[in-house]
């Protein structure tokens, strides 16, 4: 059965110096630090990849992030990968599990997460998920 988890939370980007021998064209490279509230009580870690383009509005980016705390009251860690693209100002973001990156009473955790940004910056997340009864 599919379970919803939502709520706020909270992101620090904090830029990373280019990888030694980077051109100037180079994806810009972040650091994420996370805190998610409600349902899913973590704290999260990661790096970004993006690239702006010339066209405003339009740009990408990749991330992954390790996720630690509990989800409904189960404890473990899990991997979130990100894709997303902008194209003149129309989002599309994908956000999965990494399959089998459970650990702890998240084994066998799988989902997908969107996320809402507010006028104002307010971050919230929406999270679809299955995980297997307890043993």
């Amino acid at each position: 059965m599919t379970k919803r988890a939502n709520g706020p939370f909270d992101v620090k980007l904090t830029p990373m110096a280019p990888e030694a021998g980077a051109v100037d064209a180079a994806p810009g490279r972040m650091a994420l630090d996370k805190r998610f509230h409600g349902a899913l009580e973590a704290t999260s870690q990661g790096q970004m990849l993006a690239v702006r383009t010339p066209v405003e509005g339009s740009a990408g980016y990749v991330a992954m992030e390790r996720v630690s705390g509990t989800l409904d009251g189960r404890g473990g860690t899990f991997a979130l990968q990100h894709f997303g693209v902008m194209t003149r100002g129309a989002p599309h973001l994908v956000i999965s599990v990494v399959p089998d990156s459970g650990t702890g009473e998240l084994t066998g955790l799988a989902g997908s997460m969107t996320i809402d940004i507010a006028p104002g910056g307010k971050h919230s997340y929406d999270f679809q998920y299955t995980l297997p009864d307890k043993a």
